[in-house]
């Protein structure tokens, strides 16, 4: 468990950049893309909660950020979400499929904003400009990896994160009718005890999704 330290002036600097990165771009239009995909799917829930909007406030939660900030300052790792998307999937075009398009429009936004990074960092880096430019470049990298780590940890198939959903879309719905109400009320349990116990051959979820696909995922939008 990592300990409680007091960042120098430097490094407060790069985690407050990424606790607004988080809590100004990439939260918001995670939440946002979901409320989308939703209203385009038939169901206006979101956008009758003023949820279909890009502004930041809309999708804050203040419990969720106060612990993102706290963490990302003080311990070694940062956790914290936005305020969850809401939409009625009895409204949803597609049954269960339409369900798994918005739970995965949320992820799939954040690759997008990753891959967006990439371009001009891999521009910098072709030209020497990340030397002259170090702190944009920093800033760029930083970017891309806030967004892969949330596109990845969301596609967790565990509830309640996104990756549930798209997982039950792919399970016969018997199979859904049984499992899916224990996985949603044990799923949060369920998740610390992976995400905490190195239960995977010594290796904790955490290490295993991001050492397997955090890295290499990186390594092909940016070339670093």
């Amino acid at each position: 468990m990592p300990g409680i330290t007091v960042p120098s002036p430097e490094e407060f600097a790069i985690k407050a950049t990424l606790i607004a990165v988080m809590l100004l771009v990439a939260f918001p239009i995670h939440e946002f893309s979901h409320a989308l995909a939703a209203y385009r799917l038939g169901d206006g829930t979101a956008k009758l909660m003023g949820r279909l909007s890009l502004d930041p406030r809309a999708h804050f939660d203040p419990t969720g950020g106060v612990l993102l900030a706290i963490t990302v300052l003080f311990t070694g790792f940062g956790f914290g979400w936005a305020k969850p998307t809401p939409y009625n999937p009895m409204n949803l075009r597609g049954g269960q499929w339409g369900e798994a398009i918005v739970s995965a429009a949320g992820p799939i936004s954040n690759f997008v904003l990753a891959a967006a990074g990439a371009i001009p960092l891999r521009y910098m880096v072709a030209t020497g400009m990340e030397f002259q430019l170090p702190l944009i470049a920093e800033f760029l990298v930083l970017f891309v990896q806030i967004n892969l780590i949330l596109m990845v940890f969301n596609l967790i198939p565990i509830p309640p994160l996104d990756g549930s959903k798209v997982l039950f879309a792919f399970m016969n719905p018997r199979t859904v009718w049984q499992v899916r109400p224990i996985l949603e009320q044990y799923g949060l349990v369920i998740l610390l005890g992976a995400m905490l116990l190195p239960i995977f051959g010594g290796q904790t979820l955490a290490d295993l999704v991001f050492g397997t696909l955090l890295n290499p995922l990186f390594h092909l939008l940016t070339g670093l």
